[in-house]
């Protein structure tokens, strides 16, 4: 008789689904035999990395042979010195979701709980299922966290809370004093996940700096990543920021050399480059006012967004738009995974590809 291994595995794996990422551009040229596509499916930053990560890179091949700085020095040294906090509450991950499953590995376990919210990033779910945890979902409040719900389900099962500010696939964010309120009022025994992954686009009044607010939070654990705004999303580098005590749980049990050697020179080229991140942002604003524009004249409504990605609502089920939308060659990501089926989620693109898109869009909406 043939041993049934998908009952073998822990019960928390068994009920997941793999992640789905955006769709890669090659992919799409091979289904469908097209040569011109633009990928605006995941939030990557489409100005490319900076110059000084290229030649950063170039200087570090003649040591491949050679195992990374386990201990990430180099890097914790750069951001130490960037956010004004000791060495000691950084923890360098292979891509901010390591550090996320390294946080439920540590503080996770059956008969505990974390709290999501609706319309958040899927790896929150994910990584606490894997532990055998109770998830709670919170339904959105205008396609954001609604605190209030969040704190009256806060038990004393509950071990950690995932907000995401600005918040991923929706774009929504979080004031200052909406933050802060809420964190006044969480147990000490829970622990909050602030993931900041797009924090570096937020033009808006009132936006808190997590980190600025961990000598007054303990429970506070802020995660950022450099894939985002620092555009080297191909060589997985995130970090959190925490209290000494967490960060030394969360490296006892990190992999030793979890973050490659070139991965580890990128970042401290890229952290070096601000010039690069303010012109990265400054195109990230003008894309998003042209899209927000081209919503209003095809009389699409979308979510404000903070982010470096607009969510738009098509009035109807996303999906066909979205598969006529390949057949343009242009990739954007749906969102029916997030309870948001009417919705496609786009990253702000290069000016091209932004018309690009505008222009598809609009030839497709006009023949429905």
């Amino acid at each position: 008789m043939t041993c049934d291994y998908f009952e073998l595995a822990a019960p928390g794996i068994r009920g997941l689904l793999p992640y789905q990422p955006g769709k890669p551009v090659a992919e799409l040229q091979r289904e469908l035999g097209l040569t011109d596509v633009i990928k605006l499916a995941s939030n990557e930053n489409p100005l490319g990395p900076s110059p000084a990560v290229i030649n950063s890179l170039a200087d570090a091949i003649p040591e491949l042979a050679r195992y990374p700085d386990g201990s990430a020095y180099d890097l914790k040294a750069s951001l130490s010195e960037f956010l004004d906090v000791p060495t000691n509450m950084l923890t360098i991950g292979n891509g901010s979701n390591e550090l996320l499953e390294l946080l439920a590995r540590v503080f996770l376990r059956p008969g505990l709980e974390s709290i999501v919210a609706q319309h958040s990033f899927v790896v929150y779910p994910l990584v606490t299922m894997v532990q055998g945890a109770t998830l709670r979902v919170i339904p959105a409040k205008d396609y954001g966290q609604d605190l209030e719900a969040t704190l009256a389900a806060i038990s004393s099962k509950t071990r950690m809370v995932f907000i995401a500010n600005p918040n991923n696939p929706t774009g929504t964010w979080l004031t200052a004093g909406e933050l802060t309120g809420f964190l006044d009022r969480v147990p000490d025994h829970v622990l909050v996940v602030l993931d900041e992954a797009y924090c570096e686009y937020v033009d808006v009044a009132d936006y808190p700096d997590g980190v600025q607010l961990l000598a007054r939070y303990p429970n506070l654990i802020v995660t950022r990543t450099f894939s985002k705004a620092y555009g080297i999303a191909a060589l997985r580098v995130g970090f959190c920021v925490c209290s000494p005590v967490i960060a030394d749980l969360l490296n006892r049990v990190r992999q030793p050399f979890n973050v490659n050697a070139m991965s580890l020179v990128a970042a401290v080229a890229a952290l070096g480059d601000q010039a690069h991140v303010r012109a990265a942002v400054c195109a990230n604003l003008e894309g998003m006012i042209l899209l927000t524009n081209a919503c209003a004249d095809l009389n699409l409504d979308y979510i404000p967004s903070a982010g470096n990605f607009l969510a738009i609502d098509m009035g109807q089920a996303a999906e066909p738009i979205y598969q006529a939308l390949l057949h343009e060659g242009v990739i954007v990501r749906p969102v029916g995974v997030y309870e948001m089926p009417r919705h496609l989620r786009v990253t702000i693109g290069l000016p091209a590809e932004n018309q690009r898109f505008i222009a598809a869009l609009t030839r497709i909406m006009n023949a429905r």
